[in-house]
């Protein structure tokens, strides 16, 4: 297959939907020799909020002290090969085509068929054997427990924070998504948690207890080091990923570690995309990352107020974080976001606060933007894009260019 075809035929797994479980992810890298080879240090990243930001910083990290890294994280912005990247290079094109190509083939006859996300992480693990990696990154894509990252065998467990998400799949408590998230935790292998609510951080410390393994909770945010991502709540991600890279022993010094702290690249996450007008994109997708946003956007504007873009998509606490977002722009606007699992402005509607600003609805990202940018020209106001991630990777590629295909895992 070419590489869109190969493409095509991934996205058509589609179909397959979500399935958790381990036994078919393990089935799957067995049989396309996929597993880690012996030396190879795994790191295995957990969490509601923050996992790409951690990811990124122990990606860097590692880097920075000379060792070949792999990533594994999800979902894409704009180009799937964004999930896969040895060294911050993306998985070449015509790697992507042979191995889905091999994959295809290998799982024609098989009576559960492998999932988009299952048949991506046994690309990623592939081109990481294949590439010598010395340190794997892997970010969970949904929960930990029974997701398919977890039937690699990691070194170290990396929990962000915790808070509700996916409920339909994870539980509609904290106490259930947490259980769900520090199924990651192995027995005798460290355990990295970020601090958490009271309800999560019991459940993570009775499951370490369980499995023997030393738990380090980070409580305070990484000082004396310039970081390159934005927003106060980075500094605790950087010292998140600042253990867990000396907890699989990378020599680390001040130098290394503030080149890798002020050299880490994280797309999505309070970037500027356009300087006029003023763009910025931020994946805050529930009020956990909301709040965040709102103390970003203080620390980096001050009282300024945007004209805010958002659209969201279905299993998330929408409701709870427009409470929040709306705070802060002067006007909002609603948008249906181009993929499958995106609400209807109609349901966004439905979740405003009582005291949302004036607020519009657009039946496309683009449509909105064509009202809005000339608007902001003319009166110097900064634009906001905010929500899923999957409105982030369209905006991207409408304002940067690029062929945006949306997925739903």
């Amino acid at each position: 297959m070419t590489y869109q075809e190969a493409l095509d035929w991934l996205y058509s797994t589609q179909t397959f939907g979500i399935k958790l479980g381990l036994d078919g992810p393990r089935k799957l890298l067995r049989q396309f020799l996929a597993f880690p080879k012996s030396g190879v240090k795994v790191i295995h990243v957990a969490g509601t909020n923050g996992k790409g930001s951690t990811c990124a910083f122990i990606d860097s990290l590692c880097r920075s002290s000379a060792h070949r890294t792999g990533l594994f994280t999800s979902p894409h912005l704009v180009d799937y090969r964004e999930r896969i990247r040895v060294n911050g290079e993306m998985i070449p094109e015509e790697t992507v085509a042979e191995y889905l190509t091999e994959l295809r083939e290998l799982v024609a006859e098989w009576e559960h068929h492998p999932t988009f996300f299952e048949l991506t992480l046994a690309v990623a693990m592939r081109h990481f054997r294949e590439t010598e990696c010395e340190v794997i990154v892997l970010e969970t894509g949904m929960g930990g427990r029974l997701d398919a990252t977890t039937a690699v065998p990691a070194d170290v467990a990396v929990i962000t924070p915790i808070a509700l998400d996916h409920s339909q799949w994870l539980g509609d408590t904290l106490e259930k998504v947490a259980f769900e998230k520090a199924g990651i935790i192995l027995e005798d292998k460290p355990t990295i948690s970020a601090k958490q609510e009271r309800e999560a951080a019991i459940v993570i410390a009775e499951q370490a207890n369980e499995m023997r393994s030393p738990l380090t909770v980070i409580e305070a945010p990484l000082t004396g080091y310039s970081l390159s991502l934005a927003g106060p709540h980075q500094a605790y991600n950087a010292h998140l990923a600042l253990e867990a890279a000396n907890a699989i022993g990378i020599p680390l010094n001040f130098d290394s570690v503030q080149y890798a702290m002020s050299h880490t690249n994280w797309p999505g996450r309070f970037e500027t995309v356009s300087d006029s007008p003023t763009i910025i994109i931020d994946g805050a997708h529930n009020p956990h990352a909301a709040a965040a946003l709102l103390q970003t956007w203080e620390h980096q504007f001050g009282s300024k107020k945007p004209i805010m873009l958002f659209g969201a998509v279905e299993s998330k606490d929408v409701s709870g974080a427009l409470k929040l977002l709306c705070q802060l722009p002067s006007e909002l606007h609603l948008v249906k976001i181009n993929t499958a699992r995106g609400l209807p402005t109609e349901t966004l509607l439905e979740a405003l606060p009582e005291d949302c600003p004036p607020h519009t609805e657009h039946d496309s990202l683009q449509s909105a933007l064509d009202v809005v940018i000339p608007a902001a020209v003319e009166s110097g106001t900064p634009i906001l894009i905010s929500g899923s991630l999957f409105l982030i990777g369209e905006a991207k590629s409408i304002l940067q260019g690029g062929s945006f295909q949306a997925s739903t895992q």
